[in-house]
């Protein structure tokens, strides 16, 4: 189970390092450079991965969340779909239901007490289309 917690543990980073980013008005990657300790490789494919997705992700979620702008999301429920929209359209070798529950784990621990519902609605109907399955 080590290789799950580490991957938790990844996912976790790497939105510390997305809602960072994007609280400061800066990339992904001068956040990555200002780091003390660079951070493990798969929180760094993570986070560039997510950050390089985002127009993508961001036109994905806008179809799938009825009612909300992306402007109206908490910063961080946006920052963990777009990680996870990242892993769902290039991760082939990550399970979908991982991705899912991973997201909506990160949602409800960190962000707002509607946040783990929403996201799991808004990822769930991407995922039917994008993962067939």
């Amino acid at each position: 189970m080590t290789n799950v917690d580490e991957r938790s543990d990844a996912r976790e980073r790497a939105l510390h390092l997305l809602y960072e980013a994007q609280s400061k008005g800066i990339s992904v990657e001068q956040v990555i450079n200002a780091q003390v300790v660079e951070p493990e490789e798969l929180v760094l494919v993570l986070a560039r991965g997510a950050e390089s997705s985002s127009t993508q992700a961001d036109e994905l979620i806008e179809g799938k969340s009825r009612g909300w702008t992306l402007k109206r999301m908490p910063v961080l429920d946006l920052a963990i779909m777009r990680m996870a929209l990242f892993e769902l359209l290039e991760r082939s070798d990550v399970p979908t239901a991982v991705v899912l529950d991973e997201a909506v784990d990160l949602a409800k621990r960190f962000s707002t007490d509607g946040s783990g519902r929403f996201v799991n609605g808004v990822l769930a109907a991407i995922a039917e289309e994008v993962r067939h399955g």
